[in-house]
Parts: C-alpha cells; structure tokens; sequence
C-alpha cells in the first residue's frame, strides 16, 4: 500500500490533501505537528486520530513514504517540497507552490535533477466537480474552440487569521495567492502551454491597519489561441452563505459555459452548477456528483512515472506566470 505524510498544517487545503489520497486507498503514515494554527492542528488530530505525530526529519527520512503533502505557510511550501524529493518522494503542494523567482528557479533544479513530482492541487478545480465537468463539455467540443476565459475569484476574509497571512513576504501577494487558481484554469480551458501577462494591477482598498496585505487583484492574460481575465479580492459580503462566489465564464467559437461553483445567488440550493449555452439551445447541469479525478490520477503518476494529472510544464508556467503578474503590477491605492 502507498504511504503519505503532511508536513505543513498551517491552511485547510491540507484536507483536500489527505482525503483524496485516503480514497484511493493509500495510508497516512503520519503527520508534523508544527503549526501556525493550534485550532487547524487539534481539528486535524481529531480528524485523523491514527495518524502519529512525527518529526519532520523523520517523515523526510522514512523511505516506505512516497508522497508528501503540505499546506505550510506558503512562503515555506518550496522549502519542504524540495527537501522532499531530495529524499527521494513526491510531493502535493497547497497553492501557491513557491512565493518567489528564485524558489521557482530551485524548484525546477530540484525536479530535472531527482525526476519526483512537484504537483500543486489548484483546488479551485481539482476540488470542483462543476470544473470537472467543464473540462469534458470543452474536451468534447460542445462551445468550439476556447477563445476567452474571465474568471473570478471573491473571498470572505473574516477574522482570526494567523499573523503570516498578511505578511507579504509569507503569503507572496495576492496574485501568487488566489490568482494561481485561475491562471491555472486559463492554460488548462484555453489549452495553452504558456502565455503573457498583458496587465495586472494589486490594492488594499479596506485594510489600512494590515498595509502589506492586499485585498485586491486583477490581471489580463494573452496567448496564441486565447485571452483570460482574473479578478481576485477579500470583499464577499458577510451575507453571502458561502466564503466567495467563484465563477467561471469560458467562452468558445460554438458557446460559452458559465460556472457558479460555489452558490447560484438568490437560485438553485448547493453548489457545483454548469450553464451550457450552444446551439443546441440553453442547459443547466447539476454537477454536484461529477466525480474527481486529479486525486486517481496523481496516484497513478505516482505508480507509473507519468503526468496525467498535470504536466511539470503546467505547473511551473503557472507558478512563473503568477510572479510575473504580480512582480509588474500596478499599485491601486485608497482614495480618500
């Protein structure tokens, strides 16, 4: 049986992590207890009671671990994952996988000289069934050829953050934040090996105590078959029953799909919902039960030294794509 550790339990995404790889039938071999979030650890803990606290030199040296994962505080992300597979073991980062040029030019050392596997699991859809099915609506044709994606990114910022997280240099800025998810989803829909950041602007438009921080963001992408807009920000409204309303709009030569991935405001209950316009005519499809796959396919490039649940070049591209957005963006500022 394949064998994982967690070393970082510092974001929720860290779930995603563990529960996927448990599906397909792989054991946790333990976990790190170090941690920004006591509350994250003890719910983690409680959640994974067999799982033994371990050391980290531990869980790097354990050579019956194949994989680790890590939600650590994401400036430290690159860190672990490098040591990892100068171990010998693969590795699921949370986004973003690395905060600077100089982690991505390591990273990228790191997998040419060891052959692991440095995968990001962009939740925003890998953990999304609606996105899920979009990829095969596209796959199959059913909008034409991809020319445009705008793509959304709202989050609710609440309180109790742990101090990093409006630290710049821990978090890497907006854009390398959230912005990765959908840059992302635009190589992947538009199906673009790489791209160019046409524009990209940052602000705090409502955290003045926290001035490192940024509560806003956007960027234009270019490539040769399409262009992408990307707006991400903290300013879902405390009356919105779910942490952001993330949408997808991917317009096509034959149609457009529109994802509403986590609430159809003030319409449908739950989440996971696909419109399809073509055609054919206008469809609403319900993907609350699309299956997953990156988990079932990560597992079988672990086994089988391939790249289907993403490419190395996929990964990288992003992750440049995202420094460069944000090292080029323009400064909004506050108006008083």
């Amino acid at each position: 049986m394949p064998r994982f550790a967690v070393i970082g339990i510092d974001h929720g995404h860290i779930f995603d992590h563990v529960k996927g790889l448990l599906a397909e039938g792989w054991e946790l071999a333990g976990h790190c207890p170090e941690t920004s979030v006591p509350a994250l650890l003890k719910t983690f803990e409680d959640a994974y009671p067999d799982s033994p606290r371990t050391a980290r030199a531990a869980l790097f040296d354990d050579e019956s671990i194949d994989v680790i994962c890590t939600a650590a505080i994401p400036c430290d992300r690159a860190g672990i994952a490098m040591t990892a597979m100068r171990n010998g073991k693969d590795v699921i980062s949370d986004k973003p996988g690395v905060t600077t040029f100089t982690q991505l030019a390591q990273i990228e050392k790191t997998i040419a000289e060891t052959g692991r596997i440095f995968s990001v699991c962009f939740t925003e859809r890998f953990s999304v069934r609606s996105a899920e099915k979009a990829g095969k609506l596209v796959g199959n044709g059913a909008i034409g050829q991809v020319i445009q994606t705008l793509g959304t990114g709202p989050h609710r910022l609440g309180s109790g953050r742990p101090d990093w997280f409006y630290k710049h240099d821990a978090f890497g800025g907006i854009l390398v934040d959230i912005g990765s998810h959908q840059i992302d989803q635009f190589l992947f829909y538009t199906g673009s090996e790489t791209a160019e950041v046409a524009t990209s602007s940052v602000g705090n438009f409502a955290n003045q105590s926290t001035p490192e921080f940024e509560d806003f963001g956007d960027l234009v992408l270019r490539s040769e078959k399409a262009t992408g807009y990307i707006r991400v920000d903290w300013f879902t409204p405390d009356g919105l029953p779910t942490w952001g309303d993330g949408r997808l709009v991917i317009l096509g030569t034959e149609g457009y799909i529109e994802l509403r991935k986590y609430v159809d405001i003030a319409g449908r209950d739950g989440k996971d919902h696909l419109f399809l316009v073509n055609k054919r005519g206008v469809e609403y499809i319900d993907c609350s039960t699309e299956p997953k796959s990156y988990f079932r396919n990560f597992a079988n490039d672990v086994r089988d030294r391939t790249e289907t649940a993403m490419t190395q070049r996929h990964v990288l591209e992003v992750c440049r794509l995202s420094l460069e957005a944000q090292s080029k963006a323009t400064k909004l500022a506050k108006k008083d």
